[in-house]
Parts: structure tokens; C-alpha cells; sequence
């Protein structure tokens, strides 16, 4: 071989220089360009919701210093939401600061445009800086960590998304990570958030979507999350056992997912994983370096290109979000009908009275009310037939239909009652005679397979030695067997209080509701607000004395004060809510859309086990 000139090998040299040049140009290139092209991408979604912003603030402008009301707010806005959609081509809700819903539009039918624009929307879930919150509306949002970790920054919704809603026609759950809290990490509640979903996903039989963009477990709080039998283990369980049931599982990797976040979406049925966009790894490159010396970028390590064509971990590689979604919804059309429950449905009928004043009917003071006139502002013509009308006359059980469907509703009613012998009841609360009753009811709806609704305004179990020599807790027990045992469908709304056991016997988170919700006039807790400060106080006051300290009025005014304050926020639904003690707070003119959206959830899975109450004592 002819021995290189020393022009030749510097003519080599410069061309190797050239083409290295060129390389890391075209790469910085490439680099600049992907960012640019993500932060036009916020920016866009930053112009679009100071727009919509911009645009409520005019319509809402002549209203400024008013104190209206959410119903009020209703008036002003209801015909304008439609307008406001179809400018900005999006379907908006619009909240009050209480959490109340004030309006929404109603431009795509969702059926069709439901899935793909709530995820587009996914950077608008998130409050703005004005005293409206801009939120998709499609389905059911389930939501949670409301000022829970402040230490750490905070995390709004849970750091998930998660919805109750259609695809293709087909009711459906789906999950998302919110990249935009802690780049999706997992913290406690989380955890609890996505296990909820799975649990409605397999008490109904409903296929769930996981649209993945995590950086896995949140370190700080790892202990919170990582060990115990309900942390996240508990989800690739749920991902298994609803494979063997037959229950569709589809992911779309549309970002992070590490460690063990990577075995849900692989542990689904099909699984999706954006080019460029999405990862997969057990660790990252920096992880890989530090373990076992090996260098490697994080897209050769577990990018779209390595899990399509080398490791056959995913099975679909899409170019973008968008084309993720259109796949997810191509296999869902395909999912063939599944073996129904068979409740009993007719066409559907809206009340005959207006459905608003319920507004009016329930007081805020705690006052009496007959809860036979909230019932008949849900149920389809207004119309029910009550069981046992003049027994047990502090819960009220009647057959009714919600948006067709045949249901039995259990409510405790608030009238100040006189029983046949004399005896005066208070509302709201369970006596042996109601407890008896509804006892009854549960055992009677679930011999005919009708779902139950329960209606929470309820006080706790009569107390004292008339109750107590009355029974009263054997028949409470009664109730608790009844409804523990029910194999029907059961849904909660907590209308007003939801304190003490009578939480239990009304159908509490405990007894498995497939759905929770509450009314934004809710108070969960043991017991009343100003019962328990005073309860707490004597506690204060005693470890005061045991100090040999004397507490002064003023100091001991003071302590009440900061008692009743710190329970108030506790029996808050909000603080209920991020907790995920119920799965939601709704309009109260959205409750028969969430019982209907319940029920045909519930079909989708036929009742297996008979009904058996056990061991009661009569």
C-alpha cells in the first residue's frame, strides 16, 4: 500500500474536520430547533388561555365588586359558553372559586371529539391567575391533593388526570399523568388516585387508557408510596388480575417512564410509545453510568425505535400525540359488546319541577327541610313511590327512575317528625324505626336488581337510653349487614352532613360505593363542628390543669376559636375531596348525569355473587 502524501493525509484531516463541524452543527441545529418548537408549543397554549381569559373577563365586566351567587353567575353566563366555544374551538367549563360549575359549552359531540381535546387540554386544567378555573369538560374528573404537600411545592389534582367518559361510544377510563406537577411524579395520594381508577375500571368491567408521562416515584415521600399492600406495587397487581379477567388495558407512552412505572404500560394489553417523546427504561442513562460504568444516551437506552425494533417491548410506534390518540381510539372501536347486568332502563324523562330550586331548598343554617323535595327534583317526572311512607319516617326509601334507569333511593330526611305513638323524631337522624325500614329497602332492591342511590344528610344513630334500650343498635347493625352484603350497584351523594356511623349505614366510601360524590354544602366528620370543639376544648383545658395552669376566658376563648376554625377546614368536601374520601364535588344539577354515567358503567358487569345479609338479629 502506497504510503499517504503529506498533502493527501492534511487534505484527509481537513475534510474529517469539516464533517465533524457539520455533524455537531446539524445537531445543535436540530437541538435548537426542538426547543424552540416546545416553547412555541407552551407559549401557544399560554395565548390560548390568557384569550378565553381575556374573553370571560369582558363578557364578566360589568359584574366586577358584585358578590352573585353561583346560581346568578349561572344567568349571566349560561347562554354565552356555546359563543365562547366555538371562537376558540374547544369545549370549556367554567367554575366558581366554591367549585361550583357556572357554565359550559356545548360544541363537539362527545362521542367523537371528547378524547383528543381533553388531552390537547391537559396545560389548561390548571387554575388560572384570575377566580375562574378553565377546564375541558368531557366525562368525570376525579380530583384530589388540594392544598396537600405544601411543603413540597404542592401537588394540584394528584399530579393525574383521571376521567369517567366516551370513547367511540364506549364508556371508558382513562388515566393521565400531569407532567406539569413534579414532571409527574408519584407521590401518596397519587398512588391512592390511580388505584381508585383501576378499582372503577374493575368493579364495572370498563376498559382503561393510561397515557404515561412520569418520572416515577417522588424520592422525598418514598416510604409514603413505595412498601405497603395499597402503594404502588398495588397497581402492576391491578394490571395482572385485570388482564385475567379480560378487562382492556391500553398505554401510550407520551413521555417519561421509569423504573418501575415501565412495567403498567407493558403490563397492558397493547401498548403505544411516541417517537422522539416517549422512554421506557428500569434506569436512566445517568442511572446506567453510576451502576454499571456504560455510557448511553436515554433515547438508544429505551426510546420508541429501540422498544419498536430491537426489544419488542411496545407495539405501536406513533410519530406524535396525536397520532397515539387516533390509534388508542382505532383499538378501542374494535373492542367487541361485553355480557350486560340488565337494570332496567326506559326512555329517559327530565323532572317536571325545575331542577334549580334545589338551590333554595336545602338551608344553610341546618334548618328542617323535606328531602322529598330534592328527590323529586332528580328523578325523571318528579316522580317516586315511596316504601312505607309512615314508618320510620327519618329516612325516606321510595322507587324512582334517574335518566331512565330504575333505581331505589335511601335518603334521610331533615323534617322534624311525630311518630303514630307520639314520639318526636329529629331530621337527619337514624332511629331503630328508620334503620329498620331502610334495612328493608336495601334487601328488597336487591331481590328485584335495582341499584341504590343514597341521599347523605344524616346526623349519626339516635343516642340515649330510650334508643339504647329501644335496640338501636341492633337494628343500626342491621342496616350496616344490609347494606355491606348488597350485590347491586350502590351510588353515594352527600347532599349536606355525612358524620358519625350514620357515614356507614348511609353507604360511606367503606361500604364500596361505585361512585362518591358531594354537593359543594358538604361537612364530613365524626360529629358535628360544635360538638367536637367543645369535646376538644375540655381536652385542652385538662392538660392545662394537669400543668397546674389556669386558663384565663380570654385564652380559653381564644383555644375555641382555633379548635372550630382547624375542624371547619377538616369537614370541608375540599378537604374531603383531596383525599379522595369521595370522588368528586358536583353541581347538584349534575348528580342525575352522574348517577346514569354510574349505572352504565355498572351494567357492563354482570352481578355474580347472590345476595346473602348473614347473621342478623331481629
Amino acid at each position: 500500500m502506497a504510503v499517504l502524501t503529506i498533502r493527501v493525509r492534511t487534505f484527509l484531516f481537513m475534510m474529517m474536520i469539516l464533517l465533524v463541524a457539520f455533524v455537531l452543527t446539524g445537531t445543535f441545529s436540530l437541538y435548537h430547533f426542538k426547543a424552540e418548537n416546545k416553547n412555541y408549543h407552551y407559549e401557544r397554549l399560554e395565548r390560548k388561555a390568557k384569550a378565553i381569559s381575556s374573553h370571560i373577563d369582558y363578557i364578566t365586566s360589568g359584574y366586577q365588586g358584585l358578590e352573585l351567587s353561583p346560581t346568578q353567575w349561572k344567568t349571566v353566563l349560561g347562554t354565552r359558553m356555546d359563543e365562547i366555544g366555538s371562537i376558540h374551538k374547544l369545549d370549556l367549563g367554567l367554575y366558581h372559586p366554591n367549585g361550583a360549575l357556572l357554565a359550559r359549552s356545548h360544541v363537539f359531540e362527545a362521542s367523537d371529539e371528547l378524547f383528543p381535546s381533553w388531552v390537547e387540554l391537559k396545560s389548561l386544567t390548571r387554575r388560572s391567575k384570575s377566580d375562574y378555573a378553565i377546564e375541558a369538560i368531557e366525562g368525570f374528573l376525579i380530583g384530589t391533593g388540594y392544598e396537600m404537600y405544601e411543603e413540597h411545592g404542592g401537588c394540584p389534582g394528584g399530579g393525574v388526570v383521571v376521567v369517567l367518559g366516551y370513547i367511540k361510544g364506549k364508556l371508558t377510563v382513562v388515566v393521565a399523568n400531569d407532567a406539569t406537577v413534579k414532571a409527574g411524579a408519584w407521590f401518596p395520594i397519587t398512588g391512592k388516585k390511580n388505584l381508585r381508577a383501576q378499582e372503577i375500571a374493575m368493579e364495572n368491567r370498563l376498559p382503561i387508557i393510561y397515557l404515561v408521562d412520569s418520572a416515577g416515584v417522588f424520592l422525598p415521600m418514598q416510604d409514603e408510596i413505595f412498601p405497603d399492600k395499597e402503594n404502588f406495587g398495588r397497581i402492576f397487581r391491578n394490571n395482572a388480575v385485570m388482564s385475567s379477567e379480560g378487562i382492556t388495558q391500553i398505554s401510550a407512552v407520551m413521555g417519561s417512564c421509569v423504573a418501575g412505572g415501565a412495567y403498567l404500560p407493558i403490563m397492558s394489553d397493547e401498548a403505544i410509545i411516541v417517537d422522539k417523546t416517549g422512554s421506557i427504561f428500569l434506569a436512566g442513562s445517568y442511572l446506567v453510568k453510576a451502576a454499571i460504568g456504560e455510557e448511553i444516551d436515554n433515547e438508544t437506552l429505551g426510546g420508541a425505535a429501540t422498544h419498536n425494533e430491537i426489544s419488542g417491548v411496545c407495539d405501536y410506534k406513533a410519530k406524535d400525540d396525536k397520532d397515539a390518540l387516533t390509534k388508542i381510539k382505532s383499538i378501542v372501536d374494535k373492542i367487541g359488546d361485553f355480557d350486560k347486568a340488565g337494570f332496567n332502563r326506559i326512555k329517559s324523562a327530565e323532572p317536571s319541577l325545575d331542577q334549580n330550586e334545589i338551590f333554595g331548598l336545602i338551608p344553610r343554617d341546618g334548618k328542617p327541610y323535606d328531602m322529598r323535595e330534592i328527590i323529586k327534583r332528580l328523578v325523571d317526572d318528579s316522580e317516586l313511590e315511596e316504601y312505607k311512607k309512615d314508618y320510620g319516617k327519618t329516612i325516606v326509601t321510595c322507587y324512582a327512575r334517574i335518566d331512565g334507569w330504575a333505581v331505589g333511593i335511601v335518603a334521610n330526611n331533615r323534617e322534624l317528625v311525630k311518630t303514630k305513638t307520639g314520639e318526636m323524631q329529629f331530621g337527619g337522624v337514624i332511629y331503630s324505626d328508620s334503620a329498620d325500614k331502610a334495612a328493608r329497602f336495601v334487601a328488597n332492591c336487591n331481590q328485584k336488581k335495582i341499584p341504590l342511590v343514597f341521599l347523605q344528610d344524616v346526623a349519626g344513630f339516635m343516642v340515649g337510653s330510650r334508643s339504647e334500650h329501644g335496640g338501636i343498635i341492633k337494628d343500626g347493625a342491621k342496616m350496616v349487614q344490609m347494606v355491606s352484603n348488597s350485590v347491586v350497584p350502590k351510588f353515594t351523594i352527600i347532599v349536606g352532613n355525612s358524620f358519625g356511623a350514620g357515614n356507614y349505614a348511609m353507604n360511606g366510601k367503606a361500604y364500596d360505593p361505585r361512585l362518591i360524590v358531594a354537593w359543594p354544602n358538604a361537612k364530613l366528620a365524626v360529629m358535628g363542628g360544635e360538638q367536637a370543639a367543645k369535646v376538644l376544648l375540655q381536652i385542652e383545658k385538662s392538660r392545662y390543669k394537669a400543668k397546674g395552669e389556669e386558663i384565663t376566658p380570654e385564652v380559653e376563648k381564644e383555644l375555641l376559636d382555633r379548635i372550630e376554625a382547624n375542624y371547619k377546614k377538616q369537614m370541608s368536601p375540599y378537604y374531603g375531596a383531596a383525599r379522595l374520601w369521595v370522588d368528586a364535588i358536583i353541581d347538584p344539577l349534575e348528580t342525575r348525569n352522574w348517577v346514569s354515567m354510574g349505572i352504565e358503567a355498572a351494567n357492563h358487569s354482570p352481578i355474580k355473587k347472590a345476595f346473602n345479609p348473614g347473621v342478623l338479629q331481629t
